[in-house]
C-alpha cells in the first residue's frame, strides 16, 4: 500500500481544517469561510475536539479524506515551511491544496487499477498515466495545472480496466448513474454491477454483495453497509467509506480502513 496516498496529518500544516470554505449544515455546525482557521485547530495543528467530531457538529469532518495531498503540498511543494511562519505562503499553499487533492485522488484510482489481474495488458498504460500525474503533483507552479486535463487521459484506462476485471461475472448490472436514493437492496447480488456515479444516499444495502462492483464516484452518503461483502470492490475510497453507515460486518477491500466512528 502507497502510504504516500494517505492522510498523514503528523506532516501537514493542518490543511484541510483552514484552506476550503464550509457553511453551516448537518455536516458542520459553524460557517467557516476558505483560508480561515477552523476555531477547533489548536497551535499544535490538532483538532481540538477530533474525538467527538460528530457528537460536536462536525461530521462532515470524519468523512474528509485528502489523499496525502497535506502532506504532499507541505513538505514537498512548499519544502516544509509552515503558513503560519511564513505568511506569504499561505494562499497559495492553499490554492496548491485544492489542485494536489484532485490529482492525489486520480493516482489513488490508477494505482488501484495496475494492481487488478484483470487489467495487466494495460499495465504499461496505468503506469505511464500513474507517472505523468505523479509528475504533475511535484510542479513548481502547481496552481496552473488542471487536474481535469488529468481525469480526462485516465478515465478511459479506468473503465476498461473495470470492465476488464468484471468481466467473468455474470448478469451484471449497468447502474451508471442511477438514481438509487433510498433504495431497498438489502442483500442484493450487486457483484460487478457499474455503480459509477450512482447516487446511493441512505440507501439500504445490508447484506448486499458488491464483489467486484465499479464505485467510482457513487455517492454513499448513509447508505447502510451493514454485512455487506465489499471486499473485492473497485475503486471505493475511504471518503465513501467514511460517510456510508457500516459496522464489524461490514466487509471492506484492504486499501480501506474501516471507520473509527462505526460501531464495533
Amino acid at each position: 500500500m502507497d502510504t504516500e496516498l494517505r492522510a498523514d496529518c503528523a506532516r501537514c500544516f493542518g490543511l484541510c481544517c483552514v484552506a476550503p470554505a464550509f457553511s453551516k449544515s448537518a455536516d458542520f455546525a459553524i460557517d467557516k469561510p476558505a483560508g480561515h482557521a477552523c476555531p477547533n485547530l489548536q497551535g499544535d495543528l490538532r483538532c481540538g475536539i477530533h474525538r467527538d467530531l460528530r457528537q460536536r457538529g462536525f461530521p462532515g469532518c470524519t468523512v474528509f479524506d485528502c489523499f496525502g495531498a497535506g502532506q504532499k503540498v507541505a513538505q514537498v511543494t512548499f519544502g516544509g515551511r509552515d503558513w503560519r511562519a511564513a505568511p506569504e505562503t499561505a494562499a497559495p499553499m492553499f490554492a496548491a491544496f485544492a489542485v494536489m487533492r484532485e490529482l492525489h485522488e486520480l493516482l489513488w484510482y490508477l494505482r488501484e487499477a495496475r494492481a487488478l489481474p484483470a487489467a495487466r495488458s494495460l499495465r504499461s498504460r496505468l503506469d505511464a498515466a500513474f507517472d505523468q500525474v505523479e509528475a504533475a503533483t511535484r510542479s513548481s507552479e502547481l496552481t496552473t495545472i488542471e487536474p481535469k486535463v488529468y481525469w480526462e487521459t485516465a478515465d478511459p484506462l479506468l473503465r476498461k480496466a473495470s470492465e476488464l476485471a468484471r468481466a467473468g461475472v455474470p448478469r451484471r448490472q449497468e447502474k451508471h448513474r442511477s438514481d438509487l436514493i433510498g433504495a431497498r437492496l438489502r442483500g442484493a447480488d450487486l457483484r460487478g454491477a457499474n455503480l459509477r456515479g450512482a447516487y446511493l444516499i441512505g440507501a439500504d444495502l445490508r447484506g448486499a454483495d458488491l464483489r467486484l462492483a465499479d464505485l467510482i464516484g457513487a455517492d454513499l452518503r448513509a447508505a447502510d453497509l451493514r454485512s455487506a461483502n465489499l471486499r473485492d470492490s473497485l475503486f471505493l475510497t475511504q471518503p465513501q467509506a467514511n460517510a456510508a453507515r457500516g459496522d464489524r460486518t461490514t466487509r471492506l477491500p484492504p486499501s480501506v480502513s474501516r471507520p473509527t466512528h462505526w460501531p464495533s
